[in-house]
């Protein structure tokens, strides 16, 4: 088995270093990640200017190749170019910081898993709850135990999951929750504050938090120490409301 590996924290990053690691128990692995850090880039790509890429090394040891680009260029360059065959998994992690929530939209380690899953190949994003000194290799081992019996399951080409590890499971005893994506609205507040030339700037926080929801949710459930697996879909059209607006009339000028 071959996957592709990538993340949006950036090639050099401690939890793509981790999920090789664990990966590779099982499966041969390509790393093709962005060159740095693209957090929050949702699924930017780029056409407007040229791509590069090079290959990068840990000492004597090679690392893969790290893109000049967002995670989901990273995935169409390692598909297209990088990869020795076309891989049969692409996974996105792990990222530093749980993407849940409505966190999904804005998300480059999503979109990368998106991006694997237009090419019809199955995708899975995992994150890890930040925080100063997170256990990734404890996460790789939950995160890799989860894509294991995910693939045992034989999903459809293209299927794509999204896994998040709270920092409490870390220590063991968490269930795994299979749970919807929470669409409540939250982090739309800004700090205003003033730079040393009396300029005012804007700072984004994540508040408030969420509101409690009656059902749960990937929010609700990572909130109570579980890690999370939601399967998802690109497709945004909003069926029920077909038939409704093809019914029509409607007129053009």
């Amino acid at each position: 088995m071959l996957v592709l590996l990538t993340n949006d924290d950036g090639v050099f990053a401690p939890g793509i270093a981790a999920m090789e690691r664990a990966l590779r128990g099982f499966a041969e692995v390509a790393v093709v990640a962005p060159s740095t850090e693209q957090s929050g880039v949702g699924h930017a790509i780029t056409f407007l200017t040229p791509l590069t890429a090079k290959e990068v090394f840990a000492g004597d040891v090679r690392r893969g190749w790290a893109v000049d680009g967002s995670p989901a260029d990273a995935v169409k360059l390692g598909i297209s170019e990088f990869c020795p065959r076309r891989p049969d998994l692409v996974v996105s992690g792990i990222n530093s910081g749980l993407n849940a929530g409505i966190n999904v939209l804005y998300s480059g380690t999503v979109a990368a898993a998106v991006e694997g899953a237009f090419f019809g190949i199955t995708s899975i994003a995992v994150s890890l709850e930040w925080e100063d000194h997170p256990d990734y290799d404890r996460a790789a081992s939950i995160g890799t135990a989860v894509i294991r019996q995910l693939l045992e399951r034989r999903p459809a080409a293209g299927s794509l999951f999204n896994i998040n590890i709270p920092t409490r499971a870390l220590a063991g005893g968490a269930e795994l929750r299979v749970v919807p994506m929470s669409v409540s609205r939250y982090g739309e507040a800004f700090e205003r504050r003033v730079d040393p030339r009396g300029r005012s700037y804007w700072w984004a926080t994540n508040d408030p938090p969420p509101p409690p929801s009656p059902t749960e949710s990937d929010v609700t459930a990572l909130a109570a120490g579980h890690v999370t697996l939601t399967p998802l879909d690109y497709d945004l059209t909003h069926r029920g409301g077909l038939d409704e607006l093809a019914a029509g009339p409607w007129r053009l000028p």
